[in-house]
């Protein structure tokens, strides 16, 4: 039964990228929020309006307004990447427009940046304001306790997987080879799990390198060796699956210097968002792969037909699978009963759930004070579920160089003798230092 004293004005908003379930969480908050006596308000485009102090951009919410959008893809707020935090006026625009209009409650969707932002509102706003954050994204890479998935990833890796399935059957039937980019900032959980399920070929992920140096080069290489191997033992195809979490492992200077005469920017602009990250959709890192890896290919006699292609702004606005259709309905519900619970007026929080039950996680033990963000959740690249994943890839292994014959066979493909081919691709198992 609906709770009928008034609590205030509970506001909702969306930050970052898009993510399948966005209107789930909108659509629990608001129900729930009413239900609780509040009344409910949604800010458009996330804090751009409000940190320029334009207050006009702001919808009531109501229950038969939001009644059935949880099965729908998007964002009926829409969304944008503004950082109200990177000047004081505007933090003080947000602050003041969040007075003007009464809200005494806000649940921000998004990923750790506008975590960050809303761990600001909370801190100065001392107190008059209460705030859940609802962790969105589909690269899977908060750091949420054991392995519960950031809402959004698995619609992505569904949608993904349909469309891994589909060019690996073009990629048999055509005798060609397809190099996918999947969307993942800094790790490689989307593009390992749509590679995965889809059984392709090979799936390159920066968490693999350990931290170390990546170059374009090895990537490369990685993926030549693939195709050698394949056709080594009689297969003219497949699909490689790349994170374009690479970008910013290989860096912009790495990149810049595996291209003939350093001229990047015929692969795209080089530009940074609100919050100091590389726009990785600017860059054409497939062209470049395919570029790159079909010089290679050439030099060493071998014709192949290579196709890139990007895979993630198709993912981001899908209609939300059941499994984040109810987990959406769950965040936004348990946002509202954090808010109206005792230790709301003790700290702000990310929502999350552990065997069922939700678990609100502070802001300040959450998000590092040096970085402003969240600690990223890697691949966990020492534990079976990637050692299976390697398992079922074709890829250039030690055991490859140590059987002879097999040797012998990979080296044929590409007219060299055994020790040739060992000096040329030892490297990339770790028979010889890396090539710089």
């Amino acid at each position: 039964m609906a709770n009928r004293s008034k609590r205030g004005k509970l506001a909702i908003l969306v930050g970052g990228g898009p993510a399948p379930g966005i209107n789930g969480v909108i659509s629990a908050a608001t129900i729930e929020g009413i239900n609780q006596g509040f009344q409910v308000v949604g800010f458009r485009d996330g804090f751009k309006w409000l940190a320029q102090g334009n207050t006009d951009h702001v919808m009531n919410l109501t229950i038969d307004e939001v009644t059935g959008i949880h099965l729908r893809g998007g964002s009926i707020l829409g969304t944008s990447r503004t950082n109200p935090t990177k000047s004081e006026s505007s933090m003080q625009n947000v602050l003041e427009g969040l007075k003007k209009l009464g809200v005494t409650a806000l649940v921000t969707i998004g990923g750790d940046d506008t975590g960050f932002s809303a761990s600001q509102v909370y801190r100065k706003a001392a107190g008059a304001i209460r705030v859940a954050h609802v962790p969105k994204t589909i690269d899977n890479d908060l750091p949420l306790p054991g392995s519960t998935p950031t809402f959004g990833f698995e619609t992505a890796r569904h949608y993904g997987v349909y469309t891994a399935r589909n060019l690996a059957a073009d990629a048999r039937t055509t005798s060609r080879w397809y190099l996918i980019i999947s969307m993942g900032r800094t790790a490689g959980h989307l593009a390992l799990g749509i590679a995965k399920a889809a059984a392709v070929t090979l799936a390159i992920i920066p968490e693999e390198f350990r931290g170390r140096p990546v170059t374009v080069e090895e990537i490369c290489d990685m993926i030549v060796g693939s195709i050698i191997k394949r056709r080594a033992s009689g297969s003219e195809y497949g699909v490689a699956v790349l994170a374009e979490g690479l970008i910013e492992a290989m860096g912009e200077k790495g990149l810049a210097s595996a291209i003939q005469g350093g001229q990047l920017e015929r692969y795209g602009n080089i530009k940074r968002d609100d919050h100091g990250h590389l726009h990785l959709a600017e860059i054409e890192f497939g062209r470049m792969m395919k570029d790159l890896v079909s010089a290679r290919l050439e030099k060493l006699g071998l014709k192949v037909t290579l196709i890139d292609k990007d895979l993630g702004y198709e993912l981001r606005c899908a209609d939300p699978i059941p499994f984040d259709a109810e987990y959406t309905r769950d965040l936004g519900y348990a946002a509202v009963k954090f808010l109206l619970s005792a230790e709301a007026a003790k700290f702000g929080a990310i929502i999350s759930f552990v065997d069922g039950k939700m678990v609100p996680l502070e802001f300040e033990k959450m998000i590092d004070p040096q970085t402003n963000r969240m600690q990223v959740r890697r691949v966990n690249v020492d534990g079976e579920a990637y050692e299976c994943a390697c398992h079922y890839m074709i890829r250039l292994e030690r055991s490859d160089f140590e059987d002879a014959r097999q040797l012998a066979e990979l080296a044929k493909v590409v007219s060299m003798t055994p020790g040739q081919f060992s000096e040329r691709f030892g490297y990339l198992v770790g028979l010889k230092p890396a090539r710089q």
